[in-house]
């Protein structure tokens, strides 16, 4: 893209083209364990804090009850986890991770690792946290947005 055509917000169009490639690298590296991008994030959390409702994962990770059903299925059907009904809750599903999955633990962690390599390249410790800084602030503004009137109001 040229200087002549780059467009006239060029700090959400940057977010845009990173978000992009980030997530073009993860799905490439999780290819290779048999996950798709989205899933990796509900076994780390599974992994990381054991047997979970799915209404928890599904606030835990900003997704909606049809994705999280969905990807929890799929989950389900390659052996990464099971579910059984909550003994307190009817209502509610418990998901946890399989000890089959303990493998593809050690690769999710290890790609993760390289891609934040790759994104950091050689940034300083100190850069490396300022734009940590400058992205928390970013977000924090976008999640208020959601709060408060409508863009197309």
């Amino acid at each position: 893209m040229t200087q002549a055509s780059m467009p006239a917000q060029p700090l959400t169009n940057a977010i845009v083209r990173v978000a992009r490639l980030q997530r073009l690298l993860a799905q490439q590296m999780l290819r290779g364990v048999g996950l798709h991008l989205g899933q990796e994030l509900v076994m780390m959390q599974l992994w990381e804090r054991g047997p979970q409702t799915q209404t928890d994962l599904v606030r835990t990770l900003d997704s909606d009850s049809a994705t999280m059903t969905r990807m929890v299925r799929r989950l389900e059907n390659a052996g990464f986890v099971r579910t059984r009904p909550s003994s307190t809750d009817k209502r509610a599903t418990i998901v946890e991770p399989t000890p089959a999955s303990q493998a593809v633990r050690r690769e999710v962690e290890r790609s993760w690792a390289e891609l934040e390599g790759i994104a950091v390249g050689d940034l300083t410790p100190e850069q490396q946290a300022e734009a940590l800084d400058v992205l928390a602030r970013l977000e924090a503004n976008l999640a208020s947005s959601r709060n408060g009137p409508s863009i197309r109001e």
